[in-house]
């Protein structure tokens, strides 16, 4: 049965993934939970949740995308992510530069 997880199997296989992020899109657990449970990280579930969600739109399109435009559509995302994680981490800097604590620091 597709939503069912059995736990004995430890090769994550396309089948029992999508098992997975079924249960999470239906509510039964949250990412961090099911993450949590099977010794995955979060952001390795959150992968698999936008993976699946962007194959099922595709599937569902008039006109699919070809294997070539789904991985330029996967890298220039990949690129913004990337982006967006380096305004965050310029953010931080700034904020700990700012930091009684890394004053104290500096001057050691």
């Amino acid at each position: 049965m597709v939503g069912e997880i059995p736990d004995s199997i430890q090769r994550w296989t396309a089948k029992r993934r999508a098992a997975l992020v079924l249960r999470i899109l239906k509510g039964q657990t949250s990412v961090a939970q099911a993450a949590r449970q099977h010794g995955l990280t979060v952001a390795e579930v959150e992968d698999w949740q936008d993976r699946f969600l962007f194959g099922a739109e595709n599937a569902l399109r008039a006109r699919p995308k070809d294997e070539e435009a789904i991985k330029d559509e996967q890298i220039k995302k990949l690129k913004q992510k990337v982006g967006e994680l380096v305004l965050d981490n310029d953010h931080l800097r700034e904020a700990l530069k700012r930091s009684p604590l890394a004053r104290g620091m500096s001057d050691e």
